[in-house]
């Protein structure tokens, strides 16, 4: 293996390690100690872990292992890398978190009353531990290699059969948990589920400009020279009037959006101007994507 493709493996394995700590440290900081539920696979390693104090390293380990292997066998070789890297870190870091646990160098968050902010934070860590190993290509095992086994061989949409997982995982956790922490449970996933989003679309948002006028050119000469924004514009024909015109498109900075606004209403104030929401802006002007 040359040295750029071993440094661009690195770039991959890296973030999803970091991933697989954060999602760990989540897991064991504030789910474990609070008695509240995960979804999936790792659901399965909390009961046990609630019901027979089995450790969840070596759970987590027992159960991936051999779902590991049936999908490396359905899926192929390609598709699994990633998602072994995912369960040997999460393994790792669960064993790591657990070990100083017990040694009483770590002290997890453990309340009895305010359960939402517990709820909160597990949310937090859990989605930014799995957004950051998503938005990288891995996974931590589990219900995702289900998913895509069954949406492999029987055409089943991967989202169902996740969510039907989740469903008789959490169902089950009531012969171990009260039906308070289960809906607490619901609010560090619905947290995860809107951090997890977040990641893998971007930090960075800005907004669409589509705009629909008579003085379409204009408006976009405009915008060239005084915003230095590129502008592409879209040949059209008005269904009611039967008339040619021009939709200008052109995606602008949140900060730039009064400028603008500003500028379409002093061309054209009957410009028909449709503002929407774009995620991961790549080229010039925005973040670019450097080449590897």
């Amino acid at each position: 293996m040359n040295t750029s493709k071993m440094i661009t493996q690195l770039k991959t394995i890296i973030p999803i390690v970091l991933g697989a700590a954060i999602y760990a440290f989540g897991l064991l900081y504030f789910i474990i100690p609070n008695h509240l539920m995960e979804g999936g696979v790792t659901g399965i390693t909390v009961l046990l872990n609630y019901g027979f104090h089995i450790p969840t390293a070596i759970s987590n380990l027992c159960i991936n292992i051999p779902l590991f292997i049936l999908g490396w066998k359905v899926l192929g070789s390609r598709q699994m890398i990633y998602t072994g890297v995912g369960i040997g870190a999460v393994t790792l870091f669960l064993w790591l978190f657990e070990s100083l646990i017990d040694n009483g160098l770590f002290e997890p968050f453990k309340t009895e009353h305010d359960y939402i902010l517990a709820s909160l934070y597990a949310g937090v860590t859990l989605g930014a531990g799995l957004g950051i190993v998503f938005r990288f290509g891995g996974t931590t095992g589990g219900s995702d290699i289900i998913a895509r086994i069954c949406n492999r061989k029987f055409g089943w949409s991967m989202g169902q059969v996740i969510l039907v997982v989740d469903i008789i995982i959490i169902g089950a956790s009531l012969l171990f948990i009260s039906k308070e922490k289960i809906l607490y449970t619901f609010v560090a996933v619905y947290i995860a589920s809107k951090v997890i989003d977040f990641i893998q679309e971007g930090a960075y948002r800005a907004k669409a400009f589509t705009i629909i006028s008579d003085h379409g050119p204009d408006i976009a000469d405009v915008i060239t020279k005084e915003m230095d924004r590129g502008v592409t514009l879209i040949p059209a024909i008005g269904a009611y009037s039967k008339m040619a015109k021009h939709i200008v498109y052109c995606v602008v900075s949140r900060q730039e959006i009064r400028r603008l606004n500003s500028i379409v209403k002093a061309i054209d104030p009957r410009s028909f101007v449709i503002i929407s929401d774009v995620h991961d802006v790549l080229g010039e002007g925005f973040r670019e994507e450097k080449e590897e």
